[in-house]
């Protein structure tokens, strides 16, 4: 099967979040099966070049009411069944610090940049030959694709090809002003509330949730939760409408990266037939904080974005309660200015128990997943997340609120792998930490949900083969 991936950001070349990864994991596993996959991606001005970027000899020119614009496709070969290729184009993506924006916020001619990603992906495949079975298209940055296809390649053999499209977080939809349809070209008889229209804006997310044959998104409970009015951000209706079209299906991890046995950040590696190392995972994390490694205090760890979604608030709420216990409390993340400010003052009233690191480190949140013995993820709602998995991983049981993809990854109970609370609320929280102390208590049992989790598989491969069922059963139809 031949599968086109369109996605604004792919690791390693560019990343902001999970969307990355995944365009970068999936298309790897996928070929890995035996498909032959492209990705196509806009060369960023700071696209880091992990590969060498070859010419296709190809280069596009596409004409929009705004004018015409175009630039070189470029490629790297990453095996023999797998290839990204990069749009160039000076214009909207050269020159520029960030993939969507800047410090003053986002970058104005956005619907223009991603405009440009989604008619050019789909010439660039023409342009090469490359007539795919599947396109496999990731939030909204690419939710015209479906609209292009209908309406300016029917005809051609790209025709052929089901849409497949992502929802990586609902609450990003890419909303433009109305004139946006003007100026695009967008035809006026897809302005409408079946069509694109969206509170008399543009809705890029909603052009993929209609046009497109299947609908998936990143965990089956997430699925569930965006047919809510809660989590619908005004989508729900049409995602009930279309609820015989999506699917949940959970993201996968880097076996190879997110492994104990073989990871070259920790100072002793360790696995679950012997957990020695794990001890000494804690001892380094402690002494790299500054935090007092005597006693047999339990360490609380989290590695987050520091965002409203998190729960970090709560976190925040919570934790002068919890830390009235014998217990460590480390954070390594950043994101908004005032839950940064907050960890720091937690850290200045609890000097021997807090340790904070604002900032992303790679080597230290390996160092945090491996040391803890807990992990915090209080998130408001989480569409998958990945950090639940590094901790199963690496032994450390995750203490998680049941949303999204945490509840179809953690099991709770007292045969479980997890510790899981349900209200958003500080008694919630408080009461589970709680909890986790009591099974710290017994380390019998603690070493039951270690080793549990330990043993679940989160491969991508896992992954792709649930996406190659669904690629399938579309091609068949």
């Amino acid at each position: 099967m031949k599968i086109l991936f369109i996605a604004s950001e792919v690791t390693p070349f560019s990343k902001t979040g999970g969307l990355g990864d995944v365009a970068g994991a999936l298309p790897t596993a996928l070929a890995g099966l035996g498909h032959d996959v492209k990705i196509v991606t806009p060369r960023y001005q700071d696209v880091r070049n992990t590969g060498h970027l070859l010419p296709t000899g190809q280069s596009l020119v596409l004409r929009f009411p705004f004018g015409e614009t175009g630039g070189p496709i470029l490629s790297a070969r990453l095996s023999e069944r797998l290839e990204v290729l990069f749009l160039e184009n000076e214009a909207f993506y050269g020159g520029r610090k960030g993939l969507y924006g800047d410090a003053g916020g986002e970058f104005p001619d956005n619907p223009r940049r991603f405009a440009y990603l989604c008619v050019g992906a789909l010439q660039a495949a023409q342009r090469l030959r490359f007539f795919p079975d599947i396109i496999h298209l990731h939030d909204w940055q690419t939710g015209l694709v479906p609209v292009a296809l209908r309406r300016g390649f029917q005809g051609t053999p790209l025709a052929r090809a089901k849409c497949v499209f992502t929802i990586h977080n609902l609450a990003y939809q890419g909303q433009f002003p109305k004139r946006t349809m003007e100026d695009l070209g967008l035809p006026w008889d897809l302005f409408t509330p079946e069509g694109v229209e969206f509170y008399d804006h543009v809705n890029f997310l909603k052009a993929g949730l209609v046009y497109s044959e299947a609908l998936t998104t990143v965990s089956p409970t997430y699925a569930r939760e965006i047919q809510t009015p809660e989590q619908g951000y005004g989508l729900d209706g049409l995602l009930r409408r279309r609820s015989h079209a999506l699917t949940g299906i959970i993201n996968g991890i880097d076996a190879h990266e997110w492994n104990p046995q073989t990871d070259a950040f920790l100072p002793a590696r360790y696995g679950p037939d012997d957990m020695t190392g794990k001890a000494m995972c804690k001892r380094a994390l402690l002494e790299r904080f500054g935090l007092s490694t005597g006693g047999n205090a339990p360490v609380f760890g989290i590695v987050s974005r520091l965002a409203w979604q998190k729960g970090v608030d709560l976190l925040l709420e919570t934790l002068p309660a919890a830390l009235q216990a014998d217990l460590k409390f480390v954070a390594v993340g950043n994101g908004d200015p005032t839950l940064e400010e907050g960890l720091k003052a937690l850290r200045e009233r609890y000097p021997k128990q807090v340790g904070v690191h604002v900032g992303f480190d790679p080597e230290l949140s390996h160092l945090v997943e491996a040391g803890s013995d807990f992990f915090l993820m209080p998130s408001r709602y989480e569409p998958c997340g990945l950090n639940q998995m590094y901790s199963l991983r690496y032994g450390t049981v995750p203490i998680v609120r049941a949303t999204g993809g945490l509840v179809d990854t953690v099991e709770g109970g007292l045969d479980g792998n997890g510790i899981l609370f349900e209200s958003f609320h500080r008694a919630a929280l408080l009461a589970a930490i709680r909890r986790a102390l009591s099974l710290y208590a017994d380390p019998t049992r603690l070493g039951d949900f270690q080793v549990r989790g330990m043993g679940k598989d989160f491969s991508w491969t896992a992954s792709a083969r649930k996406y190659d069922a669904l690629f399938h059963t579309l091609v068949e139809e």
